[in-house]
């Protein structure tokens, strides 16, 4: 069983992200990125101490959220929660040059859809 489960926003971005890179380089290139992206997050659910909270800025300006926490890979920060005590949910994968607090708010807002 997988650690990690991925919400529909953080699905799309993944299939975005390859698309983007199998165009600007190669699909193995692409192939390449996503499962580097999913190693990330298998050791990231399986090590705990290595979770960071969301930064208290954006966390401010999106009070609503639960208890979220960031990691980086690469050129991406991946947001995730806690789902119980052996996994973890993908809420938004997102570049570093995005606006982190609105596409991370407006991400969120979509699970409750």
């Amino acid at each position: 069983m997988s650690r990690y489960v991925f919400f529909p926003p953080a699905d799309r971005a993944q299939d975005e992200i390859w698309q983007y890179t199998a165009d600007a380089w190669n699909e193995d290139q692409a192939d390449a990125y996503i499962f580097g992206l999913h190693r990330h997050l298998a050791m990231i659910a399986d090590h705990p101490a290595l979770w960071r909270p969301l930064p208290k800025p954006i966390q401010q300006k999106l009070n609503e959220l639960p208890e979220v926490f960031v990691t980086r890979y690469e050129r991406h920060l991946i947001f995730f929660k806690q789902l119980s005590s052996d996994r973890i949910g993908v809420i938004s994968i997102l570049h570093e040059r995005m606006n982190l607090p609105a596409r991370l708010f407006k991400d969120f807002r979509t699970l409750d859809e």
